[in-house]
């Protein structure tokens, strides 16, 4: 009897281990959350110089509270960037738009765009969220 109760005990606490563990590993966070669609980067692949290439970086907020975009800024004056100026309540899409001026570019490039927000999935402990585009462009002398 003795031995049929240790069994039992071993049974019953190994199934609750995992399920204890999964449940920490599932915390809900407050506030609102980035999900961008397709990644955090964009790859132009190699593009031509001259025109200004777009791309438009599409995001959930996957939190519970509204996220709001104070500020969205290039690390260079070659990338023109725009994004909603209003709340993006939980569960709903926005867009951060980015015009890459291709004739400023010489070959392989990587360009940061810094993010400014309530956003509390913000990596790293920074004050900012980043995205990021490359690629590299070619056009007249670097065609070659």
């Amino acid at each position: 009897m003795k031995k049929i109760f240790i069994i039992l005990f071993s049974l019953i606490t190994c199934a609750y281990i995992p399920v204890k563990a999964q449940n920490n590993n599932q915390k809900k966070v407050d506030g609102p959350q980035f999900k961008f669609d397709g990644g955090d980067t964009w790859d132009y692949g190699v593009i031509p110089r001259g025109p200004i290439a777009k791309h438009e970086f599409t995001f959930t907020n996957i939190g519970n509270q509204p996220l709001n975009i104070v500020d969205v800024t290039p690390s260079c004056g070659c990338t023109g960037v725009d994004w909603p100026k209003q709340p993006i309540m939980p569960g709903q899409k926005g867009s951060i738009s980015l015009g890459l001026k291709t004739i400023e570019q010489h070959g392989v490039f990587d360009k940061e765009v810094y993010i400014m927000s309530n956003a509390v999935n913000i990596p790293h402990g920074d004050k900012r969220y980043t995205i990021y585009i490359k690629g590299d462009a070619k056009g007249g002398d670097d065609a070659k």
